[in-house]
């Protein structure tokens, strides 16, 4: 039995429900840029890094499935995903003031492992938050629209991210907020923008849940066919029956995930000390200069342009993908973004800089939509959440393997040179562009 089509929404409604990635992203940008900042500062070693950063991945794979797989269940007064929206900004917003501030708490335990466990509480918050998003948009969109409604939200993260990477830098340069600090202490700056941080992702996830509108049960079961009504059985043992039974181009799309989210990972974790230390010349173990506050300032600023880059990039991309095909844009950004991360090698010069990040802002807009309007066209409607956040797994297991392996890669490979971890990140992403075009599209 055929269910009826869903109604088109105006742009208005496709922003305001996408709103709230504003905000998380606003928050995962200054994690994203300053977590390894702020774990130095605490006393973390170059090769260390990558095992504190394993938090994100390992609570994704956990919790993304498990958010997903009960969103698809849960219908309450406040709507389907909504709920989950709301505990995971209250929750991140939490850990966003904690984690800059976790030296005041030495008296509990060292700075270093409160930073670390503000951290895992930030990425499980997070994930809890995000993985709603995903599925709302499968959830009202009509297949026509879904492809607009994911670069919508790859343009609020990319927007998010701009605001979110730049703002110790502005603060800094432009608001004579302090940048240096007392060894084992974090710059006000850095402080001052996690707090900002806090108040935007609280007020963007608010801001989709009252504007937002989900469909009851009643009318779901309208859009969808008879067949894909959501089975009696809800315990989590179905997610493992779901993972064996997942689409072919979800399987497909399994190498290009994790050779992108590799490379990723490598740039997140890296670029601070091979900035600081490939082009400030900073000497490894030095946290405390000016230089070195420079080099952190200077990474959250340039991952500010490739957010802006890929905000824009994404607006573009669903016109791109009707002349060519999703397999060829992907492959294209994927390309433009390995190429870029190469070339980092071979800067010497801090503006110069910037360059690199227009095609890592490529491959980033596209990271963040392609992959996931291939998805939504072969998954079943009444499954979206739990295979989003089963989606997830391809991206976290990749950087749970480079967090295991990465630093001592760095180490015993690469010599304590952290730049040669952003060369490598540029291979597995032109890896992950020829796998992208092996991947065959089917309906469910």
């Amino acid at each position: 039995m055929k269910g009826m089509t869903k109604p088109r929404l105006s742009a208005a409604r496709i922003w305001n429900m996408s709103m709230g990635f504003f905000g998380i992203q606003f928050g995962f940008a200054l994690q994203n840029g300053n977590a390894s900042r702020i774990l130095q500062t605490y006393g973390a070693e170059v090769e260390h890094l990558s095992l504190f950063w394993l938090a994100a991945p390992v609570t994704g794979m956990i919790v993304q499935p498990i958010i997903g797989h009960y969103s698809d269940r849960t219908w309450n007064r406040l709507g389907r995903r909504r709920p989950y929206f709301l505990v995971g900004a209250l929750l991140t917003a939490m850990a966003l003031i904690l984690l800059p501030n976790s030296s005041m708490l030495a008296y509990i335990l060292p700075p270093m492992l409160i930073g670390a466990g503000m951290l895992t509480l930030m990425d499980a918050s997070i994930n809890v938050a995000m993985e709603p998003f995903r599925a709302l948009v499968s959830d009202n969109l009509p297949d026509e629209q879904r492809s607009m409604g994911f670069s919508v939200q790859t343009f609020l993260i990319g927007a998010g991210a701009v605001l979110g990477s730049s703002l110790p830098y502005l603060l800094a340069e432009y608001f004579n907020v302090s940048k240096v600090a007392a060894p084992g202490v974090v710059p006000n700056n850095v402080i001052y923008s996690f707090y900002i941080g806090a108040v935007v992702l609280i007020a963007t996830i608010l801001w989709s849940i009252f504007t937002s509108k989900e469909y009851s049960p009643e009318e779901f079961a309208q859009f969808n066919p008879v067949s894909e009504e959501v089975p009696a059985s809800s315990g989590l043992g179905t997610i493992v029956k779901d993972f064996a039974a997942m689409p072919s181009a979800m399987r497909q799309l399994g190498l290009v995930q994790f050779c992108s989210w590799f490379a990723l990972f490598s740039m997140w974790v890296f670029t601070t000390p091979a900035v600081a230390q490939h082009i400030y010349k900073v000497m490894p173990g030095d946290t405390s200069s000016s230089s070195y506050a420079d080099a952190g300032n200077k990474v959250g600023f340039l991952f500010s342009i490739y957010s802006a880059v890929s905000a824009v990039y994404s607006l573009i991309l669903p016109a791109i993908a009707r002349k060519t095909n999703r397999r060829i844009t992907h492959a294209f950004s994927l390309v433009a973004g390995g190429i870029s991360l190469i070339s980092i090698f071979f800067i010497q010069s801090p503006d110069l800089l910037v360059l690199p990040m227009i095609g890592i802002g490529f491959a980033w807009g596209s990271i963040l939509s392609t992959p996931y309007a291939i998805l939504s066209g072969v998954i079943p409607a009444h499954k979206t959440g739990v295979y989003m956040g089963i989606f997830n797994f391809f991206i976290t297991f990749p950087q749970i393997v480079n967090g295991l392996f990465g630093g001592l890669i760095v180490r015993y490979c690469f010599h304590d040179q952290p730049i040669y971890a952003l060369v490598m990140g540029g291979v597995f992403m032109i890896i992950a562009a020829v796998a992208v075009l092996n991947v065959k599209e089917q309906r469910a």
